[in-house]
Order: C-alpha cells, then sequence, then structure tokens
C-alpha cells in the first residue's frame, strides 16, 4: 500500500493573509485541495492522511467531500514545527499500515504535484527503501568569506549539488524508527529541518527521484501569481 501524507500545518505568515494559505482559495477551490486532487487521481496512491493546522480539520473534511477527496482516510492535528507535525502523521499510521508500505511526505502548499514525478518517487523508495525529489543546481554558488561576508574567494561546484522538495517517499518500517530516534535523541528535528536532512544526520543514504521546476511551493505572494499563471496557461504545442 502506499500512502501520502499531506502536511497542511503551516499557519503561513509570510504570505500575509488572514487565513492559513492552504486555505486560500484560488479560482474557486483552496490550494490544499490541489494539491490532494493530485494523489486522488494518481493510481498509485492508495490512502491520504492530512496533517492540519489546529482548529482546521472539519474545514479540511468539508472541503475534501466537496471536492470528491475519496482516498482522504486520517486527519491529524499538526505539531509546532514541520518535524513535529510529519511526526505526529507518522505516529498515527502506527498499527495501520505494514513495515514495507511506502509512506509519500509532500507540502500541502505545492500544489503543482506532476504524475511523472510522483510515479518515480514511489517506485525508487519501493526499490531502494526511499526516494527524494531532486533536481540539478543551474546557477553557481559561492560561499562567503569569514573575513569578510561582502567578498568570497570559494565556490562550490554546481555539478555536485541537487536541490531537493516533496513529495519523498520512504518505507515505513524506517520512517517510523528514524522519527523515534531523531526525536529520543533530538537529532535532525530543529529549524529547518525535514524528512530528508533528518535522515541523513541519523546516517542514512538517500535516493534521488525525478523532480520538476513546476513543483513550486507557495510561500509568498508573488509564488501564488506564478501559481495561478500555471492554472490559466496553456503549453505551447511547438515546443519539443
Amino acid at each position: 500500500m502506499n500512502v501520502a501524507i499531506i502536511i497542511a500545518g503551516g499557519s503561513g505568515n509570510r504570505m500575509g493573509q488572514d487565513i492559513p494559505k492552504q486555505f486560500i482559495n484560488v479560482y474557486d477551490k483552496p490550494i490544499l485541495m490541489y494539491t490532494l486532487e493530485g494523489f486522488q487521481n494518481h493510481p498509485m496512491v492508495d490512502v491520504i492522511e492530512v496533517v492540519c493546522i489546529e482548529g482546521w480539520e472539519s474545514v479540511v473534511q468539508a472541503y475534501a467531500n466537496q471536492f470528491n477527496i475519496t482516498k482522504l482516510k486520517w486527519i491529524v492535528k499538526g505539531g509546532g514545527s514541520a518535524q513535529e507535525s510529519i511526526r505526529n502523521g507518522v505516529y498515527n499510521l502506527e498499527g495501520k499500515v505494514c513495515d514495507d508500505d511506502v509512506i509519500i511526505i509532500h507540502d500541502g502548499i505545492r500544489p503543482m504535484i506532476d504524475d511523472s514525478v510522483l510515479t518515480d518517487v514511489i517506485e525508487k523508495a519501493q526499490k531502494y527503501g526511499n526516494a527524494v525529489t531532486s533536481m540539478p543546481y543551474n546557477e553557481q554558488i559561492f560561499v562567503l568569506s569569514k573575513e569578510d561576508e561582502n567578498t568570497t574567494t570559494q565556490f562550490i561546484p554546481r555539478e555536485t549539488l541537487r536541490r531537493v522538495s516533496t513529495p519523498q517517499a520512504y518505507r515505513f518500517d524506517l520512517l517510523d524508527a528514524k522519527y523515534r530516534e531523531a526525536f529520543e535523541k533530538e537529532i535532525g528535528i530543529y529549524g529547518s529541518h525535514y524528512a530528508n536532512t533528518m535522515m541523513v544526520e541519523l546516517g542514512v543514504r538517500l535516493h534521488f527521484a525525478k523532480g520538476s521546476d513546476k513543483n513550486i511551493k507557495l510561500t509568498t505572494k508573488d509564488d501564488l501569481e506564478l501559481f495561478k499563471g500555471y492554472l490559466t496557461k496553456g503549453e505551447d504545442n511547438w515546443l519539443k
């Protein structure tokens, strides 16, 4: 079985709106529902769990009913950070899924999930036990000088870098064990840490899966406008 954990536990302060950004309507549909539809419509996804900001659980269920998200089975209360929210979602699956089930973690505010990306991350996780969506890094990266942060004498070859995001997927037994270890040892759970960075800090070798530049994270109003542009613009048929 393949289970999607959709993380929708954040308040979205950087969007500057009066409601959490995952519930902002874009063309009469909440952002979170665009995300859920991508998993609802994918044949390899069996069940969906949403980790939701506290107090909005009934709203998620009502929207899911309205937009026919029939794969939604569990709505779990989020935590004070992304890692706490993921942990809550993982722990809720204990006793409900099998060790070798694949758990896909995805940000609720990444609504443009590509079918081929989701397929690849699931297949890679089935084969290797984990997979993280990734893309090459196309810009030059320079390291700030310790003597003067406005200068540099060192760069990192971009060929050695990959930028990663969600979706990412893990066998349940690995995911559950590592979250228990991380919170017991307080490793990889603070600040900007996520499941993938936590795994690396706990000694797990990660496997890269396919990514997409369209898989944008809606953090600011500019991101929202870009998303609206993607929704309204058709693809050019003449492009190879």
